[in-house]
């Protein structure tokens, strides 16, 4: 594993996408490589793509990564689909729309499920953020499922948070405002030449002047037209604006010390889950207690009681 990780540190595509499969796959080797790979992240920016399905988030991206090389970045875009529940793959494979991109060595695309993982990620995103960012990428780029309200815990592990529209919304905007619509670090009302593209920016700048009231920062709310590329050099102007904001005011340092709580959170859960499930004693255990729960004998609290008290001795 030492010499997968210094070739990932290499930026070698190859090397790349072999960790992040055996990370997906919550193989222990991989665990030795991120221990290798640590020390040398921390110096991408991470922005999040999140939106309704429809809104355009795949073109968007593909503009804002051309955008980004022509400044001579480097650039990781994580897609996350819905899951196949039949080969537990993406079921939508972004690499495919952004066909173009996969030429040039600069940019590494990979598709990955939600494995049915709720919040618009899946559990193994922080480890390929990790590998990204130490391979030497300087943007990545995570476009989330985008299902509707659930999209929220691209907040964990994003630096700038992009949530993506469209006209015609119409009432969908006000029915979004619990969930997505909380989180933005920026709007953009995409696919621009559509009617209603007035009556949707109006409804978010009203929702801006409630939610940024009493805050330092106004959130902007921006418009583009992906498919012509129209918008996109603004949006990445206020991307950067965001960024030298966070930083100036400290909460830069917040929105990463949330990412490696929320990372190390996950990691204990993913390790208690296969500890459960794949030890042979507690298996054992489980599947006695899941007989006992359908004959009534037992209820699923005590159950779960009895399983813990085994693992924490």
């Amino acid at each position: 594993m030492k010499k997968l990780a210094e070739n990932v540190l290499k930026g070698d595509s190859r090397s790349i996408a072999r960790l992040i499969t055996l990370a997906e796959n919550n193989d222990p080797k991989a665990k030795d490589a991120m221990k290798i790979i640590h020390p040398h992240t921390g110096s991408a920016v991470v922005i999040g793509i999140t939106g309704v399905m429809g809104s355009g988030k795949s073109t968007l991206i593909s503009e804002i990564t051309r955008e980004y090389r022509k400044k001579g970045k480097n650039v990781g875009i994580i897609a996350i689909d819905p899951t196949s529940p039949f080969s537990g793959g993406a079921l939508l494979g972004d690499r495919v729309r952004m066909m173009e991109l996969t030429m040039d060595e600069g940019v590494f695309i990979r598709s990955m499920g939600t494995r049915g993982k709720l919040g618009g990620l899946t559990s193994s995103v922080y480890d390929v953020v990790e590998i990204l960012d130490a391979s030497g990428k300087d943007i990545i780029i995570i476009e989330t499922v985008g299902v509707g309200q659930a999209e929220v815990d691209i907040i964990k592990i994003a630096d700038s948070t992009i949530v993506v529209v469209v006209p015609g919304l119409g009432d969908s905007v006000q029915t979004l405002k619990a969930g997505v619509m909380e989180i933005a670090d920026l709007y953009v009302v995409n696919k621009a030449d559509r009617e209603g593209l007035n009556q949707a920016v109006a409804e978010i700048e009203s929702l801006v002047e409630i939610t940024c009231s009493n805050k330092e920062r106004k959130t902007p709310v921006l418009t583009t037209i992906a498919k012509q590329k129209k918008g996109i050099n603004e949006l990445i102007k206020e991307i950067d604006k965001h960024q030298d904001f966070i930083r100036k005011t400290g909460e830069f340092k917040n929105k990463r010390k949330l990412r490696y709580e929320s990372e190390l959170i996950e990691i204990i859960r993913k390790r208690l889950m296969n500890f459960i499930f794949n030890e042979s004693n507690l298996k054992e255990k489980t599947e006695f207690l899941i007989s006992k729960i359908s004959k009534k004998e037992i209820d699923p609290y005590s159950a779960a009681d009895e399983i813990l008290d085994k693992v924490l001795k």
